[in-house]
């Protein structure tokens, strides 16, 4: 059963607040509508704003029932700590001049995105790739961090930014390593359905 969207308590609420305060000078002030009924649709512009622009809650409209609590609950954490760690290597990668390092660490950034909503999307998944969220793409986006920091420097020393793309390099492997096992995780299931599949077509058809 698909959850209901949260009402949020930042940004969207400001939007909201702003767009129907508009709303209601505009209508009361410029077109003379009667203050109330303005009040009224300002109100209800402004609750419904709240609703659309609400922050999407993890692992809405999934049917959760078949997985225990506690699993839900370990994915939701590990995907609480993954992506503030990812939307920092998604900006990293938008400071970094050099194109080709840049471009590197876009790809890891790509890959972190992949795999969180790969898990957001099956939460049982989450144990297989614990490691990749909790440890490599955290530490990813501290590395990335740094070559940019460096890199910014008036006089960078060079001998530290090839030491660190060169372990961007290598962290692209383990991402990649990662983002397979998930998909490798994901093909098992299908393989056991076509065996199934095959069963059953030799039970009913004699093939």
């Amino acid at each position: 059963m698909a959850r209901m969207r949260g009402f949020g308590n930042d940004w969207n609420w400001i939007v909201a607040g702003l767009v129907s305060a508009a709303l209601l000078v505009g209508l009361s002030f410029l077109t003379h509508f009667p203050f109330l009924v303005s009040a009224v649709i300002a109100a209800l512009v402004f609750a419904g704003l709240v609703f659309v622009l609400a922050p999407r809650q993890l692992f809405e409209g999934l049917d959760l029932s078949s997985l225990s609590g506690s699993r839900v609950a370990f994915a939701r954490e590990l995907l609480a700590q993954a992506q503030p760690a990812a939307d920092r290597l998604a900006a990293a990668a938008r400071t970094i001049s050099d194109k080709d390092m840049a471009a590197k660490v876009k790809n890891l950034s790509d890959i972190a995105a992949d795999v969180i909503a790969r898990v957001e999307t099956k939460p049982e998944s989450a144990p297989a790739v614990r490691r990749f969220l909790t440890y490599y793409v955290p530490q990813a986006a501290e590395v990335s961090e740094g070559y940019a920091a460096l890199a910014n420097r008036r006089v960078p020393s060079q001998a530290r930014l090839a030491n660190v793309g060169a372990v961007i390099t290598k962290l692209q492997d383990a991402f990649v390593h990662y983002a397979d096992s998930l998909a490798d995780s994901e093909l098992g299931t299908l393989d056991v359905d076509l065996r199934l599949i095959q069963e059953s077509l030799k039970e009913d058809i004699g093939r």
